[in-house]
């Protein structure tokens, strides 16, 4: 039997795409409202975008998820890549926020009562976003909200789904494994180094060489930072620091990984590290333009519904402003620059390392 060619809107299944807009207020009994077509269209499109978010992860935590990585495949340059995606989706994102505030508080007020209960709060692929990333459920704000299934909350399906992806291992906790394994300190590299202190704070001469260097360069005022330092890389609490104070500097990695990432971030100019530091750096951008989107979405719900509750029964904007202030995933990585040093003063490394860190 001979197969039809293929048709553009075939492939795309378009008559089922641009089939799926049934705005609630054009049916019988109601009132049109002309801006729920694209309150709709806007929402679909965000969870096309979802969709493809979660594809590129899929992949990233596939590779992330080996035991041994070899940074000379492409491998890791395909991860660079896919994360590099996800944050041009992100951006997109962000911007399609502007489409949407073409309506009016008015506007929205012709159907908003008929969306009830139902709210942006239930995209399960948004959430299946954050849990792969790595936000886990007891550092959310208002956690509880994210265990309901009752009205306003998550069908059983969705709740299930969620929670199962939650109990597996999430992107950070794999990235932290990644910079675990990372061999630059292994003994037999550093036997032609120098020390230029004899101050052995750690277990190791370059970082009590750079911790030296580190606190050389605090100011008056800054020179308690040292002991953040102690505890961040190498969980050596101060006497004098509360349970507050170190609930506020523990990391959601490991001292070990944590000292991995500034190395690469500091001798990212090496061959070998370039890759890595990319890779760090996307993450990084992927938590800030997460964090943009959800401001945008503050300032959007604020302008739309003012103090007024979410649809789905949420705070409404006074959720989105804790979540706002809390749901940042990458927050360590991105606070390795409060432990930079300027790169003029950065150790030497020894020679051994640095055949290790160049083209072969």
């Amino acid at each position: 039997m001979k197969k039809e060619p293929l048709y553009y809107g075939s492939y795309l299944h378009l008559e089922k795409i641009l089939d799926s807009q049934h705005p609630v207020s054009f049916e019988e009994g109601h009132t049109p409202a002309h801006d729920e077509m694209l309150f709709i269209i806007i929402h679909q499109a965000y969870e096309l975008w979802f969709k493809q978010i979660l594809f590129e992860l899929d992949y990233v935590m596939h590779i992330f998820s080996q035991e041994k990585i070899n940074d000379n495949s492409e491998d890791m340059n395909l991860v660079r890549h896919r994360l590099h995606r996800i944050i041009r989706i992100l951006e997109l994102l962000n911007q399609q926020i502007t489409i949407l505030n073409t309506m009016t508080p008015l506007d929205f007020l012709e159907f908003r009562n008929l969306l009830t209960p139902s709210s942006g709060f239930q995209s399960a692929q948004f959430r299946l976003i954050e849990a792969r990333l790595g936000l886990q459920i007891d550092k959310r704000h208002q956690k509880d909200y994210y265990k309901r299934t009752n009205e306003g909350g998550f069908t059983r399906n969705d709740y299930e789904r969620i929670t199962a992806v939650e109990t597996e291992k999430n992107l950070l906790q794999l990235v932290n494994d990644w910079l675990e394994r990372m061999p630059f300190f292994d003994t037999e590299l550093w036997h032609q180094y120098k020390p230029a202190t004899t101050n052995n704070t750690t277990d190791h001469p370059f970082w009590n060489d750079y911790r030296a260097i580190y606190l050389q360069g605090l100011t008056e005022r800054e020179q308690g930072k040292i002991f953040d330092f102690d505890y961040v890389f190498f969980e050596k609490a101060h006497v004098d620091y509360t349970s507050e104070q170190l609930e506020t500097l523990r990391s959601n990695f490991s001292p070990k990984a944590m000292r991995a990432a500034l190395f690469i971030m500091l001798y990212r100019d090496f061959p070998v590290f370039q890759t890595s530091y990319q890779l760090l750096d996307a993450l990084i951008e992927i938590d800030h333009l997460l964090s943009n989107w959800r401001h945008k979405h503050l300032i959007m719900v604020r302008r739309m519904i003012g103090m007024r509750v979410g649809t789905g029964n949420t705070s409404g904007a006074g959720y989105l402003e804790g979540a706002l202030g809390k749901h940042y995933v990458y927050r360590d990585l991105s606070g390795l620059a409060t432990y930079l040093i300027e790169r003029k003063n950065l150790p030497r490394l020894p020679i051994e390392l640095m055949k290790q860190l160049g083209f072969h």
